[in-house]
């Protein structure tokens, strides 16, 4: 069973930095497609950033230069590292795996195991 534990969610000011770490277990390799997502009241979820076998793929321009996904494949821990964060990065931040394929694509369908989430918020 693929157990996804999030973690390092917090309040932080505009501009501010955090990393959050999302430890993996239960059968998961480093062939995984693994994903970052967040959610935001009244908002759909959506993807953050993707890491597979081969690369890193990041969903949003808005969120490119200022967020970036890497994991510890000896550790099994995948991170996201926030840098430079705004009001509306407030939201709850969950973490993905799914199945190997040639593209981790940065939709929700794609993924079947979940984390259960850990809250970020940034106040001005």
């Amino acid at each position: 069973l693929v157990q996804l534990v999030e973690s390092g969610g917090d309040s932080v000011q505009v501009g501010g930095s955090l990393r959050l770490s999302c430890a993996v277990s239960g059968g998961t390799d480093s062939n995984y497609c693994m994903a970052w997502f967040r959610q935001a009241p009244d908002k759909q979820r959506e993807g953050i950033a993707t890491i597979g076998s081969r690369d890193t793929t990041n969903c949003y321009a808005s969120m490119k230069g200022r967020f970036t996904i890497s994991q510890d494949n000896a550790k099994n821990i995948l991170y996201l590292q926030m840098n430079s964060v705004k009001p509306e990065d407030t939201a709850m931040y969950y973490c993905a795996a799914g199945p190997p394929r040639p593209y981790c694509y940065c939709m929700p369908e794609s993924y079947y195991h979940w984390g259960q989430g850990t809250q970020v918020t940034v106040s001005s």
